[in-house]
């Protein structure tokens, strides 16, 4: 299972790269109302398998060391999924040529390098399921993950989604189907982002809400919920908790923290 997940993740980030890179126009032309749901259909598994309440409830069933193996076979089969019956469309809103074309092809490389440089300091082997499957299989307790932020994340909270806003906004070739992809990405990255930033709270709790009064959940973000959080000043929590299982409270907020 661990390493079938792994084999899948890396056969999955070739197509992923090249629908991500664009193309121009074609003479055929899609069903955009079909394009949607597939669009749709990642963000919406994505975060509902990483919400605690999901995770809580699943994990006895799959296994604390394989539910992040599951999760990234389910995002894998999804992406895939999307890849192989998403419609193109003939119309095109922007293709460059010359140098624009070179600068935005020079963008999106570097998103990827900063993609993987961001997933590398949050832990690729969690993001995967690598970590704790490969723990389990050598019969070795999974390590503390500690919450610690370095490198762009003591700048920014969200690096991550940053850097797949890259991929999906520098394109040369931007055509009517890839603008509807852009955009619902692009509303699912900031929708993500506040999620991600209530996952968290949840399961490190002030040590997150500090970190959340100090850095912005992307540069530049002067107010609202991706801005910089104040702390409350009545001790009232940012979000609302529940009682911890004794399995929750065993393993520790370092082990829990989501993808």
């Amino acid at each position: 299972m661990g390493i079938a997940t792994q084999l899948l993740f890396v056969a999955t980030l070739g197509p992923l790269f090249w629908f991500l890179k664009g193309h121009a126009p074609t003479g055929a032309a899609g069903q955009l109302w079909w394009d949607i749901p597939l669009a749709l259909q990642f963000a919406v598994v994505h975060s509902f398998l990483l919400c605690p309440w999901t995770r809580q409830r699943l994990q006895p069933y799959i296994g604390a060391a394989f539910y992040g193996c599951f999760f990234c076979v389910v995002t894998c089969v999804g992406l895939l999924a999307m890849f192989a019956f998403w419609q193109p469309s003939a119309t095109s809103l922007w293709e460059l040529r010359g140098w624009p074309r070179v600068g935005m092809q020079t963008a999106f490389a570097l998103s990827w390098c900063a993609l993987f440089y961001s997933l590398n300091l949050s832990g690729l082997g969690y993001q995967t399921g690598w970590t704790p499957w490969w723990h389990w299989f050598r019969r070795q307790p999974l390590p503390p993950r500690r919450f610690e932020p370095r490198g762009a994340y003591l700048w920014m909270r969200h690096p991550v989604y940053l850097s797949f806003m890259g991929l999906i906004w520098f394109t040369p070739d931007m055509t009517l189907d890839r603008a509807v992809l852009t955009g619902l990405w692009t509303a699912y990255i900031f929708v993500g982002s506040y999620l991600k930033d209530q996952r968290l709270a949840y399961y490190v709790k002030d040590a997150y809400r500090d970190y959340q009064s100090r850095v912005p959940g992307y540069p530049l973000m002067p107010w609202g919920v991706l801005a910089r959080v104040p702390r409350p000043t009545d001790g009232a929590s940012i979000v609302a908790t529940t009682p911890s299982t004794e399995r929750e409270r065993s393993q520790g907020p370092s082990a829990r923290l989501a993808a």
